[in-house]
């Protein structure tokens, strides 16, 4: 019966290896998220807040989504227009553009 448990826990050693980076992915995700949210009850501006400024000036451009640094309380969003990814940092306590990269 030891013997089983040690065959069953070595065999399931690579799968929880392989888990471990995406777990940790989704720690740090959720810590982002709890920082975005803790910005925002002490007056900074919510990711929609933000996305509601910044895409409608992205005339032709597909939104691909969001990303928020906590230590500087920028968020980026992603962007592609004809091939090109463009990445538009915008400061989460007062909306504005800080920070563009691509056209």
């Amino acid at each position: 019966m030891k013997m089983l448990l040690l065959l069953a826990t070595l065999a399931s050693a690579p799968l929880l290896m392989a888990a471990a980076p995406m777990m940790a992915g989704a720690d740090q995700r959720r810590s982002d998220q709890m920082s975005a949210f803790q910005a925002r009850k002490t007056g900074g501006l919510s990711l929609r807040e933000i996305e509601g400024r910044v895409i409608p000036t992205m005339k032709g451009a597909q939104y691909l989504g969001s990303d928020y640094d906590s230590g500087s309380a920028i968020y980026t969003l992603k962007f592609l227009r004809d091939g090109t990814v463009i990445w538009v940092d915008v400061d989460g306590r007062s909306g504005q553009i800080v920070g563009r990269t691509g056209r």
